[in-house]
């Protein structure tokens, strides 16, 4: 009995360091320890993120399903501008991990602060894009008129304000790439808290403030985003923490940024490639009813909230790639994959089968349209069931992009996204008059292309040889 309540004193001593971020050597210990440490705060703040997306999604479903197609067609033009920010804060990562694991503070600071610089340039290009632009590009890829009637003044708001996409992701890189996913967390919970609130407010009015309608949903959003930008902000002057940037001039340090710019581009156009094919899926729902782009933006926007803790996780053996490669432990940076690829597999199936059963229930917490519930539940259902090889191939991905491989992750998505999936989606949906149900189809497919490519490609080891 002692030694059990002695674990249970451990288990609970180990998540509260490391929800506060107590400093700990992520290239020494117990390897299932440092995933532990990592993971937690990485998963809530995946958890985090894709509560954005559910609660704007609940309060949105009441306003129509033109409202809601609205949301995701936005979003299939928002998640070019994230790919930007994703592969940012990916160099990022994997820079500053490579400093830290050779205890170089100094040059990770100097490497966050070409990042901040690189992420504000972007932004101020997302802001004009989308202020001048916004309803332009939701013609553009091809939504109804029904959604261009009630979602012009959404688009345009929710595209300009993309930015703060960027700075959250990019400078959250830079925390995780440092082994402190404490202060992401944070950041990010108090966005969402902030989004919750005032969701409601800005869309139904309250008091003063009057009702926004769809707008309003755009605009808090923003809000609520750019606070959790500032706090990032106070925490990187601030006097704690490994990553300091009051410890260095703020100017630019041209190796550092011309470095950070090689791994970035790569990354850039890696998670281009995969997010675009949202574009080109929603591109493709665009033929049929607002019913059938409604129901599958809340399946996704229900698949990106169970899924995106699995991404934390994968974070979390990124981290571990880099930071032991930086110590020149190799060997331990691919036991820590393997071992996160493990525990990523449980917590999936586990996904899997909740999803499987639960999924009209989980619809019918969005929306009373049967139409928009038929189709989220196909999707839900068809999208879950490769959900257990992802989990494998999720970790390799990112545990080459922690290595500083930013090519390889590229090839294996332009094969399954723009290979596999989208000509798929429009073969079965369109040329075999699948419908819909072609594009749930076809998304699973893609994804298993992917986990099968990324396991094996990770076994050949040239990983393990890259400069970062």
């Amino acid at each position: 009995m002692p030694a059990e309540s002695s674990n249970n004193s451990h288990f609970w001593t180990d998540i509260r360091d490391a929800i506060a971020g107590k400093h700990h050597d992520y290239t020494q210990g117990r390897l299932s320890r440092s995933i532990f440490l990592l993971a937690i705060p990485m998963v809530l703040e995946m958890f985090m993120q894709s509560i954005f997306a559910v609660a704007d999604a609940f309060f949105v479903a009441k306003l129509g399903a033109a409202a809601v197609a609205t949301v995701g067609f936005s979003e299939s033009i928002i998640v070019i501008f994230l790919a930007v920010s994703l592969g940012l804060g990916m160099g990022t990562t994997a820079m500053i991990a490579r400093r830290i694991g050779e205890k170089d503070l100094t040059g990770a600071a100097i490497t966050g602060l070409q990042a901040i610089y690189l992420g504000l340039l972007c932004s101020l290009g997302i802001l004009v894009i989308g202020s001048f632009f916004g309803a332009d590009l939701l013609r553009l890829i091809g939504a109804p008129e029904d959604v261009m009637e009630v979602g012009t003044g959404f688009a345009t708001h929710i595209i300009a304000g993309s930015g703060t996409i960027t700075m959250l992701f990019l400078i959250n890189g830079a925390f995780r790439g440092a082994g402190n996913p404490a202060i992401a967390l944070r950041a990010l919970a108090i966005a969402n808290l902030l989004n919750v609130v005032l969701d409601p407010v800005f869309i139904f009015g309250w008091g003063p403030i009057p009702a926004m309608g769809l707008t309003g949903a755009a605009i808090a959003t923003n809000v609520a985003r750019s606070i959790g930008v500032l706090y990032q902000f106070s925490v990187l002057f601030g006097n704690k923490g490994d990553l300091n940037l009051r410890s260095i001039p703020l100017q630019i340090d041209p190796r550092a940024m011309h470095r950070l710019i090689q791994i970035s581009s790569v990354g850039i156009f890696q998670f281009l490639v995969a997010m675009t094919s949202f574009t080109g899926l929603m591109w493709v729902m665009g033929r049929f009813p607002s019913e059938a782009s409604a129901g599958f933006t809340i399946a996704i926007r229900v698949i990106l909230f169970v899924i995106l803790p699995a991404w934390g996780m994968s974070n979390a053996a990124a981290t571990l790639v880099g930071q032991n490669l930086g110590a020149g432990r190799a060997n331990r940076a691919e036991e820590a994959a393997w071992t996160t690829a493990k525990y990523n597999f449980r917590f999936l199936a586990i996904v899997s089968i909740i999803l499987l059963v639960g999924a009209e229930t989980i619809m019918r917490l969005f929306t009373s349209e049967a139409a928009v519930i038929d189709y989220g539940v196909s999707c839900l259902r068809w999208v879950c069931s490769i959900y257990v090889l992802m989990a494998y191939g999720m970790v390799m991905v990112q545990s080459f992009n922690g290595a500083g491989d930013t090519t390889t992750p590229t090839y294996i998505n332009l094969l399954s996204h723009w290979g596999v999936k989208i000509p798929l989606a429009w073969f079965l949906s369109v040329s075999l008059a699948m419908g819909p149900k072609g594009v749930f189809i076809a998304i699973p497919v893609g994804e298993l292309v992917a986990a099968v490519a990324g396991i094996y490609l990770f076994r050949q080891g040239k990983w393990k040889h890259t400069q970062a």
